[in-house]
């Protein structure tokens, strides 16, 4: 059981995101976003999922939703749609992939420090706006979906599929 961990499948493309308020967001702004933040997460996972169905070995798969998996937005909603269906790929993909020893989960970030919350972090107001609301009180760090990604990974996570894990500081708890 899981003597390494293989990286058998390509890096999805980032997630990308267009803001518009619905009345005017373009169909081909919803179709790029859509494509690359679900479809090609799709295909990725069925390419990936291809080679181990059958064999009895155990794999794991972590897709990267978000919490607006759970929650509405604000102008951005085809970046909405699309992480609420990463959630239910993943759900589906479990469903159908547990009896072949293949675990389907995805983890939940919220505002995590990186170049994509980098404005956002450089506004002062903004920035105090959103640690006031995360109960954990600080932007979470990369490492915090690496660690894990890591778990979902590993033996100790053979029975957990199937589940949306939230990494946010406590946003959605609130």
């Amino acid at each position: 059981m899981y003597d390494i961990i293989k990286i058998r499948a390509r890096p999805q493309r980032h997630a990308i995101t267009q803001r518009a308020d619905s009345v005017d967001y373009s169909e081909d702004d919803w179709d790029a976003v859509i494509d690359t933040n679900l479809k090609a997460l799709f295909f990725t996972c069925k390419a990936f999922g291809k080679a181990p169905v059958g064999t009895g070995t155990p794999d794991a798969i972590v897709n990267i939703a978000s919490l607006l998996s759970f929650q509405g937005g604000i102008r951005v909603p085809a970046y909405t749609a699309s992480k609420h269906g990463v959630a239910g790929v993943t759900k589906i993909l479990a469903n159908e992939w547990a009896p072949h020893r293949i675990t389907v989960n995805a983890i939940a970030p919220g505002c995590i420090a990186t170049n994509n919350t980098e404005a956002l972090r450089d506004d002062p107001e903004r920035s105090k706006a959103f640690l006031e609301r995360i109960p954990a009180g600080r932007w979470g760090e990369p490492s915090d979906i690496g660690g894990t990604a890591a778990f979902l990974a590993s033996p100790a996570a053979t029975d957990v599929t199937g589940a949306v894990i939230n990494v946010d500081g406590g946003w959605l708890a609130r």
